[in-house]
């Protein structure tokens, strides 16, 4: 079955209101042994549970009122002492051993249970962050990063919590309640019904309350995901709001977004707080009219219609076994209350679980053996999924794009910004897949390639490079785990980075911080490079890959590129005109189309946009026709009204 994910209208993940169970009962498969255990602990637990109140009726009966002999359940008659001295010690004797088997069961029953949810909860944790892991790149476009990990924390840990205290309570409190139900209905069935009698106004008033937070909690997910949003991008963006003096404004867009939590979950705890009294109110009643109707039966016999008679150590019973049985159905209301939570929850994580990404690989996909490096676009068309609260979608990005490049071959990619420039090349790693037409490696449409061979033939550098939190040894050796330290630091001098990295403090075991915090921007780009430099791929994409580094050590790095780029497949995308002039074919892209294409020198003599182009980075200004500025400002309203929309 395949349920929606989150959209920019719907920000939770839905499902159909049985994914809580469908999550236990699929992780809790291979570990079902521990809730065996759990389980039968539990009954084993309340069964001598039973055990001291019904000892210590028959013992005041029967010692302390010498009423009779005394008569013990399941105990032959000859193994009971004779004297009321040794029989009050023998009543002892099965009190303490009760408690003790029941402190035991409980102890293997929390053992079993919390052993059960702590595996469930790492196999759920895991595989939801691969599902997460194996979305489109649309996927996260369109979901907030703060939502994402409340599915993988706070979601998957109220899952956890609901299979620690609200299955194994449950089970608990079943047990209790049939067994003493049963003892009770066989000790005396009438006066049983004065306890009982409030079993069907607890249900009611419990389905009542179910009806009523199940909403309430939905909303508070939802704002606990609107807050870590808000609070994750405050984290990261910690720079701006500094330096543009923004403290003020995110304290209180924080303040709001923590407020609309405050109270969804206020809006819950109030049903919360009026449902539990409520339960206790009706089970206090109940404990009242059970010790009223069992007094007068014993001082003055039987109610009218009825007959029998409850002798004192019976009413003793009576009351504590009412005590056992009404006390822990007002608990019942907690574990509804933790049950409401815990299926909030399942709903966002089995979303995420089941959600289906565009992007999706064949059953028997085309693995690329020996990789030549032929790039082909076929009449490509694509735009960004998601359109505004009127439903109208955006324009598409790239329009009816067609492109070769041969093996070997170097073709940079130009254009204004907003232009699809970097579109063009995520589609061929297929972060993306077009709307229409065909992108192609070797003659094969990447749709018809196994994911993981098409991304190991393709080197990509994005204009924003990332770094993990970990050393620059590793941050280099990303993605190509098993090379040596010499591999690594070839790679790290093919990308002019050795001496800087040298200098730091514990040269490639320096750690580069969250995002590589600790590094320059030109730093950390040289380092992304080095990684691509290490994977050795024979199809090359640079997207702005020297974008972030000074005038000289472009130099450097476009040396190293250009021996990178010898024999292979290079699509690179440019702003800097000069780091493309020498490539084999130059595109220009324009609205999402391919308006001039050629050599440098062709481009110039064309002058056109990127002869403009070439002017502005020249420096000459006054060389520009009128026309391009009018362009210009009519590009850039364009982007800025799409941010608007977005």
């Amino acid at each position: 079955m395949v349920v929606t994910d989150v959209t920019a209208s719907d920000r939770s993940f839905a499902s159909d209101g049985r994914s809580m169970w469908r999550l236990y009962a699929e992780y809790g498969r291979d570990n079902v042994g521990n809730a065996v255990l759990g389980t039968v602990m539990a009954l084993f637990g309340r069964a001598f549970g039973l055990v001291p109140a019904l000892v210590l009726g028959l013992a005041i009966d029967a010692v302390l009122l010498d009423a009779g002999p005394l008569r013990l359940p399941l105990v032959p008659a000859d193994w009971i002492p004779a004297t009321a001295a040794d029989q009050l010690w023998l009543a002892v004797g099965l009190l303490v051993t009760a408690t003790a088997v029941g402190a035991g069961s409980s102890w293997l029953q929390s053992y079993g249970w919390n052993r059960f949810a702590q595996n469930v909860q790492h196999a759920l944790r895991v595989d939801a962050y691969e599902a997460l892991q194996a979305q489109d790149r649309a996927f996260f476009d369109r979901t907030r990063t703060g939502e994402l990990l409340s599915v993988l924390n706070n979601d998957v840990n109220q899952l956890e919590s609901f299979l620690t205290d609200g299955v194994s309570s449950t089970l608990r409190l079943l047990a209790l309640v049939v067994g003493v139900g049963l003892v009770m209905v066989l000790l005396n069935p009438w006066l049983a019904l004065a306890s009982l009698v409030a079993v069907p106004v607890l249900v009611s008033f419990t389905v009542l309350f179910v009806r009523r937070v199940q909403p309430k909690y939905a909303r508070m997910r939802q704002h606990v995901g609107d807050l870590n949003t808000r609070l994750e991008n405050n984290v990261g963006g910690i720079d701006v709001i500094k330096t543009e003096r923004a403290e003020a404004y995110e304290a209180r867009r924080v303040r709001e977004a923590s407020r609309s939590y405050y109270d969804a979950n206020w809006d819950a705890i109030t049903a919360r707080i009026t449902f539990f009294p409520g339960l206790s109110l009706i089970s206090g009643l109940s404990f009242a009219l059970t010790f009223a109707v069992g007094s007068f039966w014993v001082l003055r016999g039987p109610p009218p219609y009825l007959s029998g008679v409850v002798t004192p150590g019976e009413f003793v019973t009576f009351m504590l076994y009412t005590q056992q049985f009404i006390w822990p159905l007002a608990q019942f209301g907690q574990i509804v209350n933790n049950y409401q939570q815990a299926k909030a929850s399942s709903e966002r994580v089995y979303g995420l679980l089941t959600s289906d990404g565009t992007v999706r690989e064949r059953p028997d996909p085309v693995e690329l053996d020996d990789v030549q490096g032929r790039v082909e676009y076929e009449d490509v068309t694509f735009g960004y999924s998601g359109g505004s609260d009127d439903g109208e979608q955006p324009p598409p990005v790239l329009r009816d794009v067609s492109i070769t490049v041969e093996p070997g071959t170097t073709v940079g990619v130009v254009g204004p910004t907003g232009s699809g420039k970097s579109t063009l090349v995520k589609l061929l790693v297929r972060l993306y897949d077009a709307d229409s037409g065909t992108v192609s490696v070797d003659g094969h449409d990447v749709r018809d390639l196994s994911l993981e061979a098409l991304r190991r033939a393709v080197g990509y550098v994005s204009q924003e490079p990332f770094l993990f939190d970990g050393t620059v040894r590793e941050n280099v050796a990303y993605g190509t785990f098993d090379a040596s330290d010499d591999e690594i630091e070839t790679a790290v001098r093919r990308a002019a980075a050795d001496e800087f990295v040298r200098n730091l403090p514990d040269g490639y075991d320096t750690e580069v911080g969250e995002r590589g915090v600790r590094l320059s921007g030109g730093q950390r780009q040289r380092i992304a490079l080095a990684r691509v430099f290490l994977k050795d791929a024979p199809i090359l994409v640079l997207d702005e890959a020297t974008s972030h580094v000074d005038t000289e050590t472009e130099a450097l790095i476009r040396r190293s590129l250009d021996d990178l780029a010898t024999d292979r497949t290079t699509i690179a995308i440019a702003h800097r005109l000069s780091t493309v002039k020498d490539a084999d074919e130059i595109l220009v892209l324009d609205g999402g189309r391919i308006v001039e294409r050629g050599t440098h020198e062709e481009l110039l003599a064309l002058d056109d946009l990127y002869a403009n182009l070439w002017r502005v980075q020249a420096g000459d200004i006054e060389a520009l026709p009128s026309s391009f500025f009018e362009e210009a400002i009519a590009r850039r309203a364009a982007i800025e009204d799409e941010a608007g929309d977005d």
